[in-house]
């Protein structure tokens, strides 16, 4: 799948040294606002077996139309600068999914977040049918939030104690679009993000 600047597609085991090295030269950027892993759990930027059970777990969860994660390449170049993933997929009368997204600190403030947040909206809503986009980001976390508004998601309000995030309970803002919304809208976000150069 691709926008103007950027082209997305799963990550797969010779990716690991490309990742890895965007990880570690961007730890102090990413990691204030991640998960802290399960005690015991190989790290993937470390371990490359770990790497390929994390690509192995995306394929699986991609086969059982659960989750889809993507790697974010500059297609000027194939250079890798993050991810972007659609998870906990919910069919029936929900026809939901949860954005999330990172990029390496070299490459943030160029316009490629959004660019890609709108690739996989665009595959959300016209490829799987979802009728529903959610993002949810810790209050503090300005660089993300700006992608979510910059790409109109609705500020739905502040779910107290929402996620774990290196170990404490963070609040999240929960941000959101509709299928009517991404309809209304696609012209516009084309214009403006995707249609870049």
């Amino acid at each position: 799948m691709s926008g103007s600047r950027v082209s997305l597609r799963p990550l797969k085991n010779p990716d690991w040294e490309t990742w890895r090295e965007v990880r570690i030269a961007s730890r102090d950027w990413l990691e204030p606002w991640e998960p802290l892993g399960e005690p015991g759990t190989p790290d993937p930027v470390t371990d490359p077996e770990a790497f390929k059970a994390r690509c192995g777990a995306w394929e699986r969860q991609r086969h059982f139309d659960a989750a889809y994660g993507f790697g974010i390449f500059v297609r000027k170049g194939d250079v890798f600068v993050g991810e972007v993933s659609l998870g906990s997929v919910q069919r029936g009368p929900f026809q939901s999914a949860n954005v999330g997204y990172w990029i390496g600190a070299a490459h943030a403030g160029q316009g490629y977040m959004p660019e890609a947040v709108a690739v996989i909206l665009r595959f959300a809503f016209e490829e799987l049918r979802l009728h529903r986009v959610e993002a949810a980001i810790v209050p503090r976390n300005l660089a993300s939030r700006r992608v979510a508004e910059k790409l109109g998601l609705r500020d739905e309000g502040t779910a107290a104690r929402f996620l774990q995030i290196r170990g404490v309970w963070e609040d999240h803002v929960r941000y959101a679009i509709t299928a009517e919304e991404w309809a209304a809208r696609r012209d516009e976000l084309e214009a403006a993000v995707l249609a870049r150069r």
